[in-house]
């Protein structure tokens, strides 16, 4: 069943559609908010407030945009919420509009040859660097629909991309020089 129908069933107070696409999409929205957070229970717990919001409020989805991108959406709006009640936000302003003219995350892996030091990497990344970089290429989503997921523009999500890429590349080349 294709996510849309499952919203509309959800809408409708269908809690096997609500299983399905907790099921789908949980692990999703679990590594993409513990990307932003660094912390398992506030991942968890983003998760489990995000699911919420979509039981309250799937009645009301209007399809302007993929049920991924709208998930992605709330999850970031509740950790938002989570992290400045915890006074750990903190935001990024007068980020240059930048191209971006480096290889993308999967080159780079291939060309370190292990899976494991980029996933290193990685969790050496900022949050919104991270959480650019897992929705542009793990969960395949758009620049559009990551700036809309993270409620900044275009140019600031291939700003956060790139700079994120030279860090990766970074990190990789030093790993590579470390095991020669």
């Amino acid at each position: 069943m294709e996510d849309f129908e499952l919203i509309r069933r959800i809408g409708r107070g269908d809690t096997r559609a609500m299983r399905s696409l907790y099921e789908r999409h949980n692990g999703a929205v679990y590594a993409f908010a513990m990307s932003r957070a660094k912390n398992a229970e506030l991942a968890s717990d983003c998760v489990h407030d995000t699911m919420m919001e979509v039981w309250r409020t799937a009645d009301r989805f209007a399809e302007r945009s993929s049920v991924r991108t709208w998930l992605f959406a709330i999850a970031r709006n509740k950790l938002v919420d989570a992290l400045r009640k915890r006074g750990r936000m903190s935001y990024v302003e007068d980020v240059p509009e930048t191209e971006d003219p480096a290889p993308s995350p999967e080159a780079a892996a291939i060309a370190a040859a292990e899976r494991g030091r980029l996933y290193r990497c990685l969790e050496g990344l900022s949050g919104p660097h991270s959480a650019a970089i897992r929705l542009a290429f793990f969960e395949e989503l758009t620049y559009p629909e990551v700036a809309e997921v993270e409620d900044v523009p275009v140019g600031t999500i291939k700003t956060r991309i790139f700079h994120a890429k030279q860090a990766l590349m970074r990190c990789l080349e030093t790993g590579l020089r470390k095991a020669r």
